[in-house]
């Protein structure tokens, strides 16, 4: 059940939720069934088919018929805050905007509401391929309750931030992919919803119009007071972008905190491995690398650093009495995400334990990973490991975030203006 919400600060609170889907068919798949539920619900009782669903899990194998898509999902939302949604893909992300947005209805639970919503969720969503752009505009926003003189006042300001104006009359079935989002968030961000809703959508428009969307969404945010829940896998985005971050997991809500710690939670739990460790038998005699850290400055090992953190990298040999001061070097070398190298860098090993300081404010944001060797200077290399270590720097406060996703190199340079 949707319902009002008459709270001082929240503008979305959601309890119990859940949404059970059936695997191939309509329904329950026979009307025996759906009389059941039909009963059930009658009666104010569970889904019978309820207790045989199994979670969105894609990595097993399922025996059930019957899937949660989202289950026991309980957050809140305060009004004015800006809520990343991150999370895998099938983690029931988009199931709970659709939800929201009441495209679909939730099986469980509870949904309370304070205000209007405009939602963009997918390419198309909420236009009618026939009416032209002006039409849609003023379908929307009498879909929003708003009346025409107040959608008329907005028109200039969709159009001119869309970038549509030549094709305005234009029935919008003749669009690309890239000018229905354009219009599409244009609308959703300027008739003054006071909840907007926005899926990965926009990693359809370019990268510039990227931009001004977050420069909007941060507008209509802060300056307007509005409440933003925006899904994204761009986590330098959510990162500029939210205050408030909740990660979704096989639909449950399995982390719900500040946005800096739920991305580096997601970083280090589900996607890389900010540690090597050797699991290969080598001539104990000689020396190699047994382990490689990736820490903070806290000492957590860690695969998710904010640009002005520094980066500590800590190597342990192994290394025995007769190969240590024997003129054996460790050479490093830091690859970006397209495996380039970034800058190397090189110590004599006197030592069976050495930590590598990468200072704040070097590398920019971007996905990066090692390649070492141990080496014997003009001779050989005695052991090497390479693309290990993967780690991501984030960056949502630098003089050059608000460029967004243009390539603004892998390292901040030292330098002055004169």
């Amino acid at each position: 059940m949707i319902a009002s919400l008459f709270m001082s600060d929240i503008a979305i609170k959601i309890e119990e939720l859940g949404k059970l889907y059936r695997l191939g068919e309509i329904g329950t798949g026979t009307l025996t069934h759906d009389l059941n539920r039909w009963w059930a619900r009658l009666r104010g009782q569970e889904d019978p088919f309820a207790k045989i669903g199994e979670s969105n899990d894609r990595t097993v194998k399922g025996q059930s018929d019957y899937v949660w898509s989202l289950k026991d999902v309980n957050f809140e939302v305060k009004q004015g805050e800006v809520l990343g949604i991150i999370g895998r893909n099938g983690a029931g992300k988009s199931t709970l905007l659709k939800i929201l947005s009441k495209v679909t209805a939730p099986t469980t639970g509870r949904i309370k509401i304070k205000g209007r919503i405009a939602s963009l969720l997918e390419v198309g969503t909420g236009f009618h391929p026939e009416l032209t752009g002006r039409e849609n505009i003023y379908l929307n926003g009498a879909i929003l309750g708003m009346s025409k003189p107040e959608i008329h006042s907005k028109f200039d300001e969709i159009v001119d931030f869309s970038g549509v104006e030549r094709y305005i009359d234009t029935p919008v079935k003749r669009y690309s992919s890239g000018m229905y989002v354009r219009l599409a968030f244009a609308v959703a961000a300027f008739l003054e919803p006071e909840i907007l809703i926005i899926d990965e959508v926009l990693a359809v428009g370019d990268a510039d119009f990227q931009k001004k969307c977050l420069g909007r969404m941060k507008d209509v945010s802060v300056n307007d007071g509005r409440t933003v829940l925006f899904v994204s896998h761009d986590l330098n985005a959510v990162s500029q972008l939210c205050t408030h971050g909740i990660i979704m997991k096989h639909g449950t809500v399995e982390y719900d905190g500040a946005m800096k710690e739920t991305v580096a939670r997601y970083l280090n739990h589900d996607q890389v491995s900010p540690s090597y460790v050797n699991s290969i038998e080598k001539d104990s005699s000689e020396i190699y690398i047994d382990e490689i850290h990736v820490r903070n400055t806290k000492g957590e090992v860690s695969a998710s650093f904010q640009y002005d953190e520094a980066i500590i990298i800590d190597f342990k040999f192994h290394a025995s009495e007769t190969s240590i001061n024997k003129g054996r070097d460790i050479f490093v070398t830091i690859l970006d995400g397209r495996k380039r190298p970034v800058f190397s860098c090189e110590t004599r090993i006197e030592k069976s334990h050495y930590s590598l300081v990468i200072e704040a404010n070097t590398l920019v944001r971007g996905d990066y990973s090692l390649y070492a060797f141990v080496n014997l200077p003009k001779i050989a290399q005695l052991d090497v490991v390479e693309d290990v270590c993967n780690f991501k720097v984030i960056d949502a406060g630098s003089i050059m975030s608000k460029h967004g996703e243009h390539d603004y190199g892998v390292v901040f340079g030292r330098y002055n203006w004169l």
